[in-house]
């Protein structure tokens, strides 16, 4: 049956597996790597920073879903390596106490 344990832990076993990922040997042999991420004007095949175009806002640069996916990668490979030790551990515990 679903329920919040059930969802928690799915959760956090798709945040570790997005945070073991290695840039090196897998993402980048799939053409996932972050230095891969820039966005390309599709009608000139040139970078934003060189068809910049006044009218246009600076920060409405379309990244498309591989950059974004390529973006969110990096940040949990940055941003939650240290929570998901103290939460794996808490997990650990609790299975190892309760037995959940």
């Amino acid at each position: 049956m679903l329920s919040l344990g059930t969802i928690l832990y799915v959760a956090l076993l798709l945040i570790n597996a997005m945070a073991v990922l290695s840039e090196d040997r897998f993402l980048a042999r799939i053409g996932w790597s972050s230095a891969q991420a820039q966005p390309v004007n599709p009608g000139f095949g040139q970078p934003y920073a060189q068809a910049y175009d006044q009218a246009a806002y600076p920060g409405a640069q379309d990244v498309g879903l591989k950059g974004r996916l390529i973006n969110l990668i990096s940040a949990v490979r940055t941003l939650m390596r240290i929570p998901l030790i103290g939460l794996n551990l808490v997990i650990i515990i609790y299975e190892l106490i309760l037995g959940g």
